[in-house]
């Protein structure tokens, strides 16, 4: 599979969560972060995608200990928050 078909496929997972606030969280992420991405990065993030979004949410928010093989550039830069928008 070639890198844009791949990140498409990888964009739609990011923005379809099935919560909300995942989707804002984890697309808002890809959206921002996704277009520098090496191909580790990409494979990295397509596994964090099979992982439970409340356990995302958690290791972004630094509520729970981020697991060793996702403890890296990725979980550093989705831990900064700032990609989400929030409306008044």
């Amino acid at each position: 599979m070639d890198r844009e078909h791949r990140l498409k496929r990888l964009r739609f997972r990011a923005w379809h969560r099935g919560v909300k606030e995942a989707d804002l969280l984890i697309g808002g992420f890809f959206d921002a972060h996704s277009e520098g991405w090496d191909d580790a990065e990409i494979e990295l993030f397509e596994a964090l995608l099979e992982e439970q979004d409340v356990d995302i949410m958690a290791w972004a928010m630094g509520t729970a200990d981020v697991p060793q093989h996702y403890d890296g550039t990725i979980m550093r830069a989705l831990k900064t928050l700032n990609y989400v928008p929030i409306s008044n």
